[in-house]
């Protein structure tokens, strides 16, 4: 791994551990723009040609020229502006790119995020050892069930799933992994799935000392599977908190094959519209094959109120049958906390906030460390005008997740929108992650509140071409608004950057 960082204007790029961050806040740049701008910040001032670059983020691999183009422009949107206006990274016809900032050089890695004031673990995917590939997405379950799992136990701070699966297939030092999240500990395993038998490898890990604190080996029949990951998780409690704390008993699936196309199709849920209805036909076929699986209804309930709030459904019956759903999805498992945030949410939806604000609280009670209730309870208190509170909750849900889904970056833009902080939420909305779903509406709404009315406009276009039928005033009856002044903030950018009534 690389030694050298290198920082210029509020953002420091570290090759070796695949990392950008802005201010301290980690920046999603894909593996390919992280070789790219690596490249380019080595030798500032220099003209590199498009052949160089090329084979700097794809070694060995003939690409065309298009490829690089995409790339940078990418880079260029993830970056934005350099204090005085221009761009990081210029273009030299026909020849190739230069890089124009000043560029400090850093020794070492980046200084790591602060311990939190309790035993703080991260749970590595565990490797697929079978020789079917398609096996992944069982050890990608085990992995992600044992993060639910441990995050219930209060006394642990846990990582969530998206920002561990960011390790998925890297070589790299645990020490710099455990750096890179903030916490002390990491669990690493394996699996191999044949035959209707299950081998599990698992180990616990002190990032500090590199002392193996506990490891083990389970052969089970593969039904055995949810009793391994009880064991696995009381042994990991145990050996960090010093005694064993049981949360309440999950519910668990009775269908193996249920259980696969829950696992798949969580991965599908907000992609693309495409990928959410191959989630969906996933989801319905699990609970047909279970019909007393809390979880598949709980993403089942997610899947209907995304349709209607980003991929432009209709509003009716999704909503009803979405709210259906969840409260199915409660009433089998209410130790639940994912199930909980979900009807909170969704109740919100149907202002009926009170039972809402009751659902956030127990799913938190049970489960502290689930950085969705975290991300979507910010944008629940937003909309109530608790800006600064609202805040807060997506600050720490960053901090469980760092590496997060799409949805997070966009529940960030539309806080610094309601904060008055409008080049932020420009900053943030135009990640790549976020930038071509809805968030749009509050970009064009950020860039109007700044007097840039030719990018807002330019961005209310590309908005409506994917949802051609919004209109500002059947959104604002739609959110789940509590505040009369925050809504009016919202509606007057959206009718400056010209977005429909």
């Amino acid at each position: 791994m690389q030694d050298t960082r290198f920082a210029f204007g509020p953002f420091v790029l570290d090759p070796g551990a695949g990392t950008l961050l802005r201010n301290d806040d980690p920046v999603a740049v894909g593996h390919r723009g992280v070789k790219l701008l690596a490249a380019l910040v080595e030798r500032p001032g220099e003209i590199l040609a498009k052949t160089e670059l090329m084979d700097a983020a794809w070694p060995g691999t003939a690409v065309e020229e298009g490829n690089l183009t995409v790339q940078i422009a990418q880079l260029r949107k993830l970056l934005g502006r350099a204090a005085d206006g221009g761009e990081w990274i210029s273009t030299v016809p026909r020849i190739g790119y230069r890089f124009m900032g000043s560029i400090e050089r850093l020794a070492g890695g980046r200084k790591p995020l602060p311990l939190p004031g309790r035993p703080s673990i991260a749970v590595l995917p565990f490797v697929n050892l079978s020789n079917d590939p398609d096996q992944d997405s069982f050890a990608d379950g085990l992995t992600e069930d044992l993060i639910t799992d441990l995050s219930r136990s209060g006394g642990l701070f846990v990582i969530a799933r998206n920002s561990t699966f960011a390790y998925k297939g890297r070589a790299m030092d645990v020490r710099a992994i455990a750096e890179d999240l903030g916490v002390r500990y990491l669990l690493e395993g394996s699996a191999r799935r044949a035959s209707g038998r299950v081998r599990i490898n698992a180990q616990l890990v002190d990032a500090l000392s590199g002392e193996h604190l506990w490891a083990e080996r389970f052969d089970r029949n593969l039904e055995d599977i949810f009793a391994v990951q009880d064991e696995v998780t009381a042994k990991i409690v145990e050996a960090l908190l010093g005694r064993l704390r049981t949360p309440p008993s999950r519910n668990r699936p009775r269908s193996l094959e249920a259980y696969d196309l829950c696992v798949r199709a969580r991965k599908l849920i907000d992609d693309s519209p495409q990928t959410a209805r191959e989630a969906h036909l996933m989801l319905t076929r699990a609970v047909s094959l279970d019909p007393d699986y809390a979880e598949a209804y709980r993403w089942l309930a997610m899947n209907h109120w995304m349709g209607w709030v980003h991929w432009g459904e209709p509003i009716v019956p999704t909503r009803g049958i979405a709210l259906d759903l969840a409260r199915k999805a409660v009433a089998i498992d209410p130790n639940d906390a994912g199930c909980r945030w979900v009807l909170a949410n969704l109740l919100a939806y149907e202002r009926n906030f009170a039972e809402a604000d009751a659902e956030f609280a127990r799913a938190i009670e049970l489960d502290p460390n689930e950085a969705d209730t975290w991300a979507t309870l910010s944008d629940i208190t937003i909309l109530a005008g608790r800006v600064e509170e609202g805040l807060e909750h997506i600050r720490k849900a960053f901090r469980l997740n760092p590496y997060p889904a799409s949805w997070y970056y966009l529940t960030l833009g539309q806080a610094q929108y309601a904060a008055g902080d409008y080049e932020a939420a420009v900053e943030t909305l135009r990640k790549d992650e976020t930038y071509r779903t809805s968030s749009r509406r509050f970009l064009a709404a950020s860039l109007a509140q700044l007097g840039r009315f030719d990018e807002a406009r330019a961005e209310v276009d590309l908005f409506l071409v994917a949802n051609p039928h919004f209109t500002t005033g059947f959104w604002a009856t739609t959110e789940p608004f509590r505040d009369a002044a925050t809504l009016a903030h919202f509606v007057d950018g959206f009718h400056k950057a010209g977005l429909p009534d």
